[in-house]
């Protein structure tokens, strides 16, 4: 029996792909033990144990960025999360550690590297966070999600998806999704959507362009997010949604995507060979235009800057793009090279190979 401890967590960027090789891992050897190192206050509070595996805890560490009361008080108490990730790992029998990035990471690399145990680094955006920055440095393995990605001796291995993503069978499923949005299977499909609270600038691009996408011939699906104040104009062919839980089926009946380019939303339409338009959030550090460089750079995408996307842009590039069947099977086809569906497989090999196998 092998005993694996996945570290991870605060966002779902982290947490699901940490999902994704947990499952890999128990469907592979249901004699192995599964353990996940998280926080109290992260999203993996919740989904961790709703998917059946068991959450160890530590405190919450992120790294101080000024002077202060908590830069002062972060050398002992870090010191304290790795001696009680070092303990898990005795008392638990852990053979390997797989982090993740997030508030657990950090400490697990270290009390894995101290225990002399083999630990493994996967990084799902393009620009690292520091606590995989730091871990890649004594890992055992490193995988990137995308090419290019700055850590060291990394290797490209893609982004562990969600099950339903991995085996969608787009045909198949397309005339139960046009059933559920009271649209025509037979007629193509703009979908639209900026994460969970949506995005704005999107949202007003769409409603004052709608009109233009519904004249090119296309449907549109738009998931505007809890937090859009506009009005849906009851246009039949235009279907707007606050949130679809079933983005399964929103995929399946998409011909064309415009959304944000986080690592998971480039991933997963990558993964499942969709021409896509991305428009990077503006706020952070960059990273979003960073995940949607490979697949610019293949043809399998278009990026327009947040600020730039107006109506007007909607009308001069994306109407255009929808109208253009030559270059949308182009990109279809670059999007499929640039994608893998076998992320999770990847990280597991990566694992496989510390461990000696």
């Amino acid at each position: 029996m092998t005993t694996y401890l996945l570290a991870g967590g605060g966002t779902a960027g982290h947490v699901n792909p940490l999902l994704a090789v947990a499952d890999g891992l128990r469907a592979r050897g249901r004699s192995d033990e599964v353990l996940v190192l998280g926080t109290e206050e992260g999203l993996e509070a919740r989904l961790v144990p709703l998917r059946g595996y068991e959450l160890l805890t530590i405190e919450r560490l992120p790294f101080p960025r000024r002077l202060g009361r908590e830069a002062a008080s972060f050398p002992w108490r870090f010191r304290r999360a790795v001696a009680a990730v070092r303990g898990m790992i005795r008392t638990r029998g852990v053979d390997a550690v797989v982090g993740f990035g997030g508030y657990a990471s950090a400490p697990a690399y270290v009390a894995a590297r101290r225990e002399r145990v083999p630990f493994i680094v996967h990084e799902a955006n393009a620009r690292p966070g520091l606590a995989n920055v730091l871990g890649a440095r004594r890992a055992a393995g490193v995988g990137v999600a995308f090419a290019g990605t700055p850590l060291r001796r990394s290797r490209v291995v893609g982004m562990p998806l969600r099950p339903e993503i991995v085996d969608l069978d787009r045909v198949g499923l397309r005339r139960e999704a046009a059933s559920h949005y009271g649209l025509d299977a037979a007629r193509p499909t703009l979908l639209v959507f900026g994460g969970s609270l949506g995005a704005k600038r999107l949202n007003e691009a769409l409603a004052g362009a709608y009109a233009d996408v519904l004249a090119a011939g296309y449907q549109l699906v738009h998931v505007t997010g809890s937090r859009w104040e506009g009005q849906d104009p009851h246009v039949p062919g235009y279907v707007v949604r606050a949130y679809e839980d079933r983005m399964d089926l929103a995929f399946a009946l998409a011909d064309v995507i415009v959304s944000r380019a986080g690592a998971a939303t480039v991933s997963e339409i990558s993964a499942l060979g969709i021409p896509a338009v991305y428009v990077p959030y503006a706020v952070g550090n960059g990273e979003q235009r960073l995940n949607a460089a490979a697949s610019v750079e293949a043809g399998a995408a278009l990026l327009i800057d947040d600020a730039a996307f107006t109506p007007d842009r909607v009308r001069s590039d994306v109407v255009p793009l929808l109208q253009d069947a030559a270059r949308l099977e182009r990109m279809r086809a670059a999007a499929e090279r640039v994608g893998t569906r076998s992320g999770t497989e990847n990280v597991i090999a990566l694992i496989d190979e510390a461990l000696g196998r």
